[in-house]
């Protein structure tokens, strides 16, 4: 390909990543000789870098034209009809490319990736995958995305173990590997022992090694929102704190409610106990927080429904706190109104926005 100065050209500017220029070269030489199969293979990868995928299915379909079974091209086309949705074409590509070359890796990742692209597929595709996947890692053990094609495969086929040990693998190969590096850090953040703040600085560490991950984004949102709904239970405590102040039931215990106003010593004590509970509980543990984690909770708060409602919720429930404990009130009922209302608003969701997105 070297020999003809405008291959080499096209070439040269593909490895800049200077995708549109070398389709520039490539399409008067092309007009001139519309059988070189290396000029539309190079086309088509320019258009397959430029997410122009129906230019780069017709100009890997016309290298095959030109070289019946040319694997590379098999591969290629494969990739650009499955960005297409054409997943029956791809597999067929695909399946082709490994009958033509099974000892070639690049054909066994193409047909593992083929049928893994959809969640939905049958579990026997799942399946076969997997072996694609397995013998992959066979052919290539050093090929980074030999084991990505296994870490994905084993993930669809429901295989974790194996899953975490190719992501092991591929992350040794290709430690730089934005995708490897977000999986490995959410594979640490979604632990059974880790807490929302611990998932939410992991995540948050993870995107300055790979800033444009959108599993990590997703990841720090989800525990930031599972931050800002602790908020709610701190509001509750303030509340409680405040029924017992202003004595709001009578128990066996002790069936003589205290007289009121409230003396304005222990309105101020429980005014004391609702602040140390803020302080300690959101206040301390936000200003000890990664500016990243901080940033990342009020974006939420701006741009997500939940996360603004659960933030109302606390607001609301805190308000109630305050207006039991602090007005020198001479009768109950108005504090019971109060303190209900305060306990029905966040308990209205609680049972189900755990699940919601922030």
């Amino acid at each position: 390909m070297s020999a003809n100065p405008v291959l080499a050209r096209a070439g040269a500017l593909q490895a800049a990543d200077r995708f549109e220029e070398s389709k520039a070269v490539l399409a008067p030489h092309l007009a001139e000789e519309p059988d070189d199969d290396w000029a539309w293979q190079l086309l088509a990868v320019a258009h397959e870098k430029l997410g122009e995928y129906e230019p780069a299915a017709r100009a890997a379909t016309e290298m095959l034209r030109i070289t019946p079974g040319h694997v590379g091209a098999l591969i290629l086309l494969s990739r650009v009809l499955l960005s297409l949705g054409r997943q029956p074409e791809a597999r067929a590509a695909a399946e082709e490319a490994v009958r033509r070359a099974p000892d070639k890796w690049s054909s066994h990742y193409a047909l593992s990736g083929v049928l893994i692209a959809y969640a939905t597929a049958p579990p026997a595709d799942h399946e076969r995958a997997y072996e694609a996947a397995r013998e992959t890692v066979r052919l290539a053990p050093q090929e980074p995305d030999a084991h990505k094609a296994l870490c994905f495969a084993a993930v669809r086929s429901e295989r974790q173990d194996v899953a975490k040990q190719a992501l092991m693998e591929w992350l040794r190969l290709d430690p730089s590997n934005e995708t490897a590096q977000a999986m490995y850090t959410d594979a640490m953040a979604t632990g059974p022992d880790v807490t929302a703040a611990r998932a939410a600085e992991m995540y948050s560490a993870g995107l300055a090694g790979a800033p444009h991950s959108a599993m990590l984004r997703g990841g720090l949102d989800d525990a930031a929102y599972r931050l800002l709904r602790g908020t709610r239970w701190l509001a509750l405590a303030c509340l409680a704190a405040a029924g017992v102040m202003i004595d709001l039931f009578a128990t066996a215990k002790d069936p003589v409610l205290r007289e009121l106003p409230v003396p304005l010593g222990n309105r101020l004590w429980v005014l004391t106990v609702m602040a140390a509970l803020w302080g300690f509980g959101a206040l301390f543990r936000y200003s000890r927080m990664r500016r990243g984690v901080q940033l990342a909770i009020g974006s939420l708060v701006r741009r997500g429904r939940w996360a603004r409602i659960v933030v109302a919720q606390a607001a609301w429930t805190m308000l109630c706190a305050l207006l039991i404990s602090q007005i020198p009130w001479t009768d109950r009922s108005v504090p019971e109104i109060l303190f209900w209302a305060g306990l029905a608003v966040p308990f209205a969701t609680m049972p189900y926005d755990r699940k919601k997105a922030g």
